[in-house]
């Protein structure tokens, strides 16, 4: 997911309303209205995109560790 709006660049977090398009070009919620709701790459609709509560690289460390730990014993 991208961290910031194609048009005007500001920071979009996880959980952040954004809208993408089906080629994934994402824009926050001002310039998505600006643009009603169609991508200006793509002509493609705009739609809200899902959020995350985390990114999937954010994993549990110790839980890796741990099997990785045991199957080298």
């Amino acid at each position: 997911m991208k961290s910031s709006c194609e048009r005007c660049g500001v920071s979009l977090g996880l959980t952040d309303q954004a809208f993408i398009c089906s080629f994934e070009c994402t824009y926050c919620r001002q310039c998505a209205e600006h643009l009603q709701r169609n991508c200006p790459n793509c002509q493609g609709q705009l739609v809200l995109r899902p959020t995350r509560t985390r990114s999937p690289t954010e994993g549990q460390p110790q839980r890796f560790k741990a099997k990785l730990e045991k199957l080298l014993r």
